[in-house]
């Protein structure tokens, strides 16, 4: 185990010197989020919404709202508060173990000697085991001031932290309201089902089913190969260290697709070459060449011919008139050189 916070326990004028440890760890399984498209870790930016930057921790400083009003505390302000500087464990009565409420523990610490001699350690110690009694103290941790009740187990002190009194809420329902009659057989009964499920509380013979069962089902999964590589669900990397610039991993493959569409079409444009136009021309050139001719032909033919013609042979006149047009063109040039 590895201290969180080192301070004393005043007792009186004995000071003991104690390093603090949680007593208390959480056993489930970390999950984290994905993508379920393609597994990609979810990443958590804290970004300033003023500036839209993402912000380096260091960087954060709190703030309190009220009425459309925001107060920024800087954590210097916040250090100066003389509870926040406090390392002492300060106890300010002795109390029967049965007036403390359950509903008012929060966590709990194991309090390890500081000093060469466990000597004052065990004296406060003894001293609680003697009056079978239990320490109220005071102290501050993690930027909160708190309420605690320090007891023994086995031959460690526990620091138990408390809530505030105004921090527990009061039970009103009305439903609890009416008055319900029990019949002394309903309460007979009920006392024998109590007798017959009575035991001694061992916690080691509960388990968290949830937590097991989860765990065959991840360890199903690997044995099936239902895995990916842990590098590739992060997709990019931040971008240089200490900067707190992270690429989207949706940004990033909006990012290749754009780039992926922007070389294909260059590449049609190269491979189209300076010939490209030739094809246009042609085209160009075929639908110009019947306007031309189906406005010659009827200078070149009687009216009465052009009736009487079948559609076979109409469609063979664009030939004729295109003839008939060079003809035409031809005779100014003739003339020309007479």
């Amino acid at each position: 185990m590895r201290a969180i916070w080192k301070g004393a326990i005043a007792f009186g004028l004995v000071n003991v010197p104690v390093k603090v440890y949680s007593a208390t760890e959480d056993h489930d399984i970390s999950l984290h989020q994905v993508h379920n498209a393609d597994g990609g870790r979810i990443r958590y930016q804290r970004r300033c919404e003023i500036c839209s930057k993402i912000v380096d921790y260091e960087d954060i400083d709190k703030a309190y709202e009220d009425d459309g009003q925001t107060v920024v505390l800087s954590r210097e302000e916040l250090k100066s508060i003389p509870a926040e500087n406090s390392h002492e464990i300060d106890v300010v009565q002795f109390v029967p173990a049965e007036q403390l409420d359950p509903m008012m523990f929060e966590k709990s610490y194991y309090l390890e000697p500081d000093s060469k001699s466990p000597k004052a350690y065990v004296l406060l110690r003894r001293a609680l085991e003697d009056t079978d009694r239990v320490a109220i103290v005071q102290f501050a941790l993690r930027d909160k001031t708190r309420l605690g009740a320090l007891r023994i187990r086995g031959d460690v002190l526990v620091l138990q932290a408390l809530l505030w009194a105004d921090e527990v809420r009061e039970a009103s329902f009305s439903s609890l309201e009416t008055t319900i009659r029990i019949s002394a057989q309903e309460r007979e009964m009920s006392a024998a089902l109590v007798d017959s499920m009575a035991a001694d509380f061992e916690p080691g013979q509960f388990t968290d089913d949830y937590q097991a069962q989860l765990r065959l089902l991840i360890e199903a999964k690997l044995e099936k190969g239902e895995s990916l590589d842990t590098e590739e669900t992060f997709g990019v990397p931040a971008a240089g260290a200490g900067s707190g610039e992270v690429i989207d991993l949706m940004e990033a493959l909006k990012r290749s697709l754009e780039k992926k569409r922007g070389g294909r079409a260059a590449t049609s444009d190269d491979s189209a070459g300076p010939g490209a136009a030739a094809p246009a021309s042609k085209s160009t050139t075929a639908k110009a060449a019947p306007t031309r001719t189906s406005r010659a032909a009827p200078k070149t033919a009687p009216k009465t011919a052009a009736k009487t013609v079948p559609k076979t042979a109409a469609r063979a006149a664009p030939k004729a008139g295109t003839k008939a047009a060079g003809t035409k063109a031809a005779a100014p040039s003739a003339r020309k050189e007479a």
